[in-house]
């Protein structure tokens, strides 16, 4: 069985303003935006309640990304057709 490499070009998913969405979420990492006390909700610290309405922002910028972006097909290229050969790196020996 010979290795004969092919030049083929893996084909690249064109930019999509939804994924933009996906920063919000990591808004979360700015520590500076709720390292603080007041205001407090329900008796809660800011720094708390802050963290949990993320998690529900964070869910929630997910699933628009995904519904917005599941259907959509690359524009102007076909299915990837590579068999299971064409993928292995390995060196069949």
């Amino acid at each position: 069985m010979s290795t004969v490499k092919q030049d083929r070009k893996v084909p690249r998913k064109p930019f999509n303003p939804w994924n933009l969405l996906l920063i919000v979420p990591l808004l979360v990492l700015v520590t500076p935006l709720f390292n603080m006390d007041g205001p407090r909700l329900f008796g809660m610290p800011f720094f708390y309640w802050f963290q949990f309405l993320f998690v529900v922002v964070g869910v929630l910028s997910t699933l628009i990304v995904y519904l917005m972006t599941r259907d959509k097909q690359p524009a102007g290229d076909a299915p990837d057709k590579l068999s299971v050969d064409d993928l292995d790196e390995g060196d069949a020996r």
